[in-house]
């Protein structure tokens, strides 16, 4: 068999290197960087982005001369073409992310929608049954504001912010109480119910809708490829494994 490495008395042979990465838990690194290899093939970088990757790579490592970067590189056992090879890298999946994800953006968004949208709420907790009642009360009436009550009587953080909590997605709070948030207008004030070892009083305070802007277009983009990328990877692993030998892979 071919022999790949030694070291000392060890040697490593191809057909050892799966249980190996597999031992060392690079496995999924490994077939992740294989899986984007193949992805972004066809995608090209300009010679005005390599150049300017180039640059803001001396200027972060703060290189100031070609003769800076040059003793970097064999500091680290790099030539200039494995350098921009890996500082382009980014950009070519940035772009394959675009191409292939972009058309994806819409229907996607409309099911996570329920989830992205964010809500601002009040909240009181207490351990106390009896004096969950009655600070529902003293709200309702309006002898005292949410906020008075919370941070007096509150038994959480909240209590730090007069019970106010958010702008959080609706998929954050417990679920008993996003279900509740959910159906609410704002302003509703809802009585005291059980939760866990509490009793809590919730009021919707804002329900903001999520919407498809730039910055949630880009999160869309990204959690469709971060998706894509492990389905892809759980396929090709589970062929690995299956594949790999049993033996000890090094001996």
């Amino acid at each position: 068999m071919t022999e790949v490495f030694k070291f000392g008395d060890k040697i490593i042979q191809c057909h050892e290197i799966p249980a190996l990465l597999t031992r060392y838990q690079l496995m999924p690194q490994f077939i992740r960087g294989i899986i984007l290899d193949s992805a972004i093939a066809d995608f090209t970088c300009t010679e005005e982005e390599r150049q300017n990757a180039l640059k803001q790579f001396c200027q972060q490592r703060q290189l100031p001369s070609e003769q800076a970067l040059f003793s970097w590189l064999q500091s680290q056992c790099l030539t200039l073409e494995q350098l921009e090879e890996q500082l382009l890298r980014p950009l070519l999946i940035d772009k394959f992310k675009i191409a292939t994800f972009s058309p994806k953006v819409e229907s996607y968004f409309l099911k996570r929608k329920g989830s992205l949208d964010q809500v601002v709420y009040s909240l009181i907790r207490t351990q106390d049954p009896g004096l969950a009642q009655e600070l529902y009360y003293r709200i309702q009436e309006g002898e005292q504001s949410f906020a008075e009550l919370a941070r007096e009587y509150s038994q959480g953080p909240e209590s730090r912010t007069g019970g106010l909590l958010g702008p959080v997605p609706l998929s954050q709070p417990h679920p008993a109480i996003a279900k509740l948030l959910s159906v609410s207008q704002p302003g509703q004030l809802w009585p005291p119910r059980p939760l866990a070892d509490w009793y809590v009083i919730i009021r919707l305070e804002k329900f903001i809708p999520a919407k498809l802007d730039e910055a949630t277009r880009r999160q869309m983009i990204d959690e469709l490829f971060e998706n894509w990328l492990q389905e892809e990877v759980q396929k090709i692993k589970q062929v690995v494994i299956e594949r790999a030998p049993s033996t000890n892979p090094v001996r």
